[in-house]
């Protein structure tokens, strides 16, 4: 274990150290919420052409990367809650590529369930956050996740691998690499703005908990109601609801959200939903 790992979980010190880390993050992300702006763009999928990009991160991601799902002949990854869903991108704006994307499923109506309820309803142990608790039109889910190799690969990581993932230094400036571990965080809020700005109220995902630990140094705090699960790797469930996003969200990355907000809101009000 590095000294940096012993730190982190050494009692007290621990504590200390992580408030440092978060500290800093925060620091920093008036810079990132600059660089992210000036490089990346959220776009909601308003078009069908659209809808096909995000088929086809998926695909890309979940179906020849992950093996998590078949290949499909005509290279798009689509499932059954596709229907039910509002669906979000990130552009990388000089090269006018699609980075990643999310979507959020809703629900109007007890047979249109959410993928946590028909695959991992077991897992929420915490009953008080079942989603047949609340109204259906007030409960979303966050799904399908994808960020492309090319955008996840740090400098640091550019000699490992077969290369797939590698960006090179030729195409992608120091600045626009600083960008892309935030890429995930951004998916998220794009996300939390699509429900927020339709009138969810409470949101569900299932994710590793690594990415939940992670998330928290930026203030996005989800709720952990069950232990985790293999599904699609090992996974868990959490819960969130637009006051715990709002309050817990560090300020300078609020100024991150703010911007992706902006982006949505103006381009949800095409689609008519706020």
């Amino acid at each position: 274990m590095s000294w940096k790992k012993r730190l982190i979980n050494s009692p007290i010190i621990g504590d200390i150290t992580k408030r440092v880390i978060a500290m800093k993050a925060n620091s920093e992300a008036n810079n990132i919420a600059d660089h992210f702006t000036k490089f990346l763009e959220p776009q909601v999928a308003l078009t069908d052409q659209l809808r096909e990009e995000v088929f086809k991160i998926r695909h890309n991601v979940y179906c020849e990367e992950l093996a998590f799902e078949d290949v499909k002949k005509g290279g798009m990854e689509q499932d059954e809650f596709d229907g039910q869903s509002i669906f979000s991108l990130i552009k990388h704006k000089p090269s006018d590529v699609y980075t990643s994307c999310v979507r959020v499923v809703k629900s109007k109506n007890d047979s249109e369930l959410l993928p946590i309820e028909k695959y991992c309803l077991s897992a929420i142990q915490n009953k008080d956050f079942l989603p047949s608790n609340f109204k259906r039109s007030e409960i979303c889910e966050i799904s399908r996740l994808a960020v492309k190799s090319d955008f996840r690969r740090r400098q640091a990581d550019k000699f490992k691998g077969a290369g797939t993932g590698v960006i090179s230094e030729a195409t992608y400036s120091e600045n626009e690499l600083r960008c892309f571990p935030f890429i995930a965080i951004g998916l998220y809020m794009a996300a939390a703005t699509m429900a927020i700005d339709t009138g969810i109220k409470h949101v569900y995902v299932m994710m590793e908990p690594r990415l939940a630990r992670s998330l928290k140094f930026v203030g996005i705090q989800f709720n952990q109601i069950g232990e985790a699960v293999d599904y699609h790797g090992i996974r868990a469930p959490y819960y969130i609801n637009p006051e715990i996003f709002m309050e817990n969200l560090n300020p300078g990355f609020k100024n991150l959200y703010d911007a992706i907000e902006h982006e949505i809101c103006s381009q949800l009000n095409q689609l008519d939903l706020i």
